[in-house]
């Protein structure tokens, strides 16, 4: 294939028919096309549905209806985002597309600094992959957070923000993680190899700077004690990324690197199967003590309560089963799909009952008397819980789909997916 050179960088000469219209891309447009069904239904409920206001109230008082529409306005109670549950299916999924990308990134930069050669043959595609996973998260929080009215983050900046902890540090992370990939795609420069190494720890740092954040964030949410009781918040987003990030790059190897590495596939499959067996049994330990300091009350509830089966089938899919096919090493290649599978499937279900379940009492027991609720315009509930509305799912599968294409572009253009010998 010829190439473009810029910059020490080999650019594929693709035609637009095979960059943009190729198999991968297609199934992601179809994934994007129902991505944008989603936040279509999602801005007109925003943004054009009918609602009362005072003056409604003020001039048909004691009307039902517009009693009605005015709990519409206050609470949104048609769909998507609600008071009593401000944190829903947009906040599961950036959890786990970024965290689980990030996990990528950081476990490639750990093989790379104890010189895992089938890791660094195969650097630059699961790096790449890992950083499509953060666009995906991006994509979905950017519909969480109101894209039409975003600005007003800059026109009126508010540091001790949520998003304002977390807009500093997506501009150095994703800049940091690119020039990182230039690197790996750029090995042969003596530049490189010389700053190879800080750069990699540095990359550690930054991640392990990103999950403190992110721990942080949830922590601040004092109203909520599953998440502020949860002991060590940072190590538990670690362990359980880093879970989800073994499964996600043993499926991308199966499909990626199966016949590219021919004799070595059996030993980057074997590297990441061992890496998976330590990563999961660190995580059944982490939940097993976590529920020993997390609010009785509230443990009850994912236990014993509403979220029993959620609670169950997580455990069974993210640790249970694949620890089971993992460590009895399976040779057939159908066994390891099923077991990467149940690992995506199963830790995507535990960041699912984590978002769920903090929401699972609207306040804290701030005055001993109970966990306070709104009583003035609901039904007090003791389990505050409801199921994602339709535009949530659609959403999210979009997101596989800037998943899909950023990758794929990104691979057709620079062939990360390539093994790179002598790196």
């Amino acid at each position: 294939m010829e190439k473009y050179l810029v910059a020490g960088v080999e650019i594929n000469k693709v035609s637009i028919k095979e960059l943009l219209f190729n198999k991968t891309m297609l199934f992601a447009y179809v994934f994007l096309a129902l991505g944008l069904w989603g936040a279509y239904e999602v801005f007109v409920h925003r943004y054009f549905f009918l609602t009362a206001s005072a003056h409604d109230a003020g001039l048909l008082s004691g009307s039902r209806e517009v009693a009605v529409a005015m709990k519409e306005a206050i609470f949104g109670a048609g769909a998507e985002v609600r008071r009593e549950q401000p944190w829903t299916l947009y906040i599961v999924n950036y959890m786990y597309m970024i965290y689980s990308g990030s996990a990528i990134i950081f476990f490639v930069a750990l093989a790379e600094i104890f010189n895992v050669e089938v890791i660094k043959k195969t650097a630059a595609g699961f790096m790449t992959f890992g950083l499509a996973m953060v666009f995906g998260g991006l994509f979905t929080i950017a519909l969480d957070l109101n894209v039409l009215h975003m600005h007003w983050m800059f026109l009126t900046p508010n540091m001790s923000a949520g998003m304002w902890l977390m807009l500093p540090l997506y501009a150095v992370y994703i800049p940091f993680v690119i020039f990182e990939i230039y690197l790996l795609i750029t090995k042969n420069t003596t530049w490189t190899k010389r700053i190879a190494y800080a750069i990699l720890i540095l990359s550690i740092v930054i991640d392990v700077i990103e999950y403190y954040i992110q721990a942080k964030l949830f922590d601040m949410n004092t109203a909520r004690l599953y998440w502020t009781t949860y002991p060590v918040l940072t190590l538990y987003f670690i362990i359980s990324a880093f879970v989800a990030a073994v499964g996600i790059m043993i499926l991308y190897a199966m499909v990626v690197y199966k016949d590219k590495l021919k004799d070595e596939f059996e030993k980057l499959i074997n590297f990441l199967r061992v890496s998976a067996l330590y990563v999961i049994a660190l995580l059944a330990v982490y939940e097993a003590v976590a529920y020993l300091f997390i609010d009785k009350k509230l443990a009850g509830i994912i236990l014993f309560g509403e979220f029993k089966l959620y609670f169950y089938f997580y455990l069974f899919l993210a640790i249970g089963l694949p620890f089971i096919l993992e460590f009895k090493r399976h040779s057939s290649r159908l066994w390891i799909v099923i077991g990467a599978i149940s690992i995506i499937i199963g830790t995507y279900l535990g960041r699912y009952i984590f978002v769920y379940g903090g929401n699972a009492y609207p306040m804290s027991d701030r005055f001993d008397t109970g966990f306070q609720k709104y009583r003035e315009y609901e039904v007090a509930k003791e389990v505050i819980f409801f199921n994602p509305h339709f535009s949530e799912v659609l959403v999210v599968v979009g997101s596989i789909g800037v998943v899909l294409a950023v990758y794929m572009f990104i691979d057709k253009l620079f062939s990360v997916s390539k093994i790179r010998e002598g790196h």
